[in-house]
């Protein structure tokens, strides 16, 4: 079931957080999202953020559930604080630490303005330069991280759908491409979006290939409250073994 939550890969980090706006006086928010593959409950996800002047940071937790864990037990954490700036979305650092069965895995990424700055992932995985795409300098720039990149500020949710989302996990570089899917109702708006894999995978990963040229992959995202900002509450990714959607089930102010 692990390798099910990770054909969606960086797709589904990108969608499991809720954020608001920044705002003059601190405000806190609480998001819980339900992950399920083919209607079965496989994993849950919380994310607190806190806004303070420009300054925000968000902390999650993700764990399997359901019939996941009778496979894989997973459970991880996952954090970042930065800046946002009229439109600009600006990242400092961001953390993920993660354990599957008897395996951990952690990553830490520093940013310098739009660009990263560093990475250090451990485990260290040996890539055979033959078969991987890898990651430069170039590819590096005018990027978000997976928790980040889910902050959507706009003035109304026509613009939501009309830009690219350009992320890096510490390990893959990868554009999600969106698009209208539809007119906007009641606030809410429904994008497609295409991923696309720019470095930091293997050439013949077969997850890779249906999420570039076979997925269906949609996101709702709905208005947080009077914020500015526009947040994913319903999402869906075919993967090889079937769709995965990830739901908003609680979205509150603390």
């Amino acid at each position: 079931m692990r390798h099910a939550l990770a054909a969606a890969g960086p797709v589904a980090i990108v969608l499991a957080l809720a954020a608001p706006a920044t705002a003059s006086e601190p405000r806190a928010f609480r998001a819980d999202y339900s992950i399920t593959l083919l209607g079965l409950p496989v994993a849950k996800a919380s994310f607190d953020s806190r806004f303070d002047g420009d300054r925000f940071r968000i902390s999650g937790s993700l764990s399997s559930s359901g019939v996941a864990r009778i496979f894989d037990d997973t459970k991880g954490t996952t954090s970042v604080e930065g800046t946002i700036r009229g439109d600009a979305v600006r990242p400092a650092a961001f953390a993920a630490d993660y354990v599957s069965g008897r395996k951990k895995s952690s990553t830490a990424i520093r940013f310098s303005s739009d660009a990263v700055e560093s990475v250090v992932s451990k485990p260290r995985k040996k890539r055979n330069p033959k078969s991987w795409v890898a990651v430069n300098d170039a590819h590096l720039k005018a990027v978000l991280d997976p928790l980040s990149s889910s902050i959507i500020p706009a003035t109304s949710a026509q613009e939501v759908c009309t830009r690219t989302i350009r992320f890096f996990d510490g390990e893959m570089r990868a554009d999600l491409k969106l698009s209208p899917n539809g007119e906007a109702k009641d606030g809410r708006v429904t994008c497609t979006a295409r991923f696309v894999p720019v470095a930091g995978y293997r050439k013949d990963r077969k997850q890779i290939d249906y999420l570039r040229n076979q997925s269906r992959i949609t996101v709702t995202f709905a208005p947080l409250a009077d914020t500015g900002l526009y947040t994913p509450v319903d999402a869906s990714v075919g993967t090889q073994i079937g769709t995965l959607r990830i739901v908003a089930t609680n979205i509150e102010a603390r």
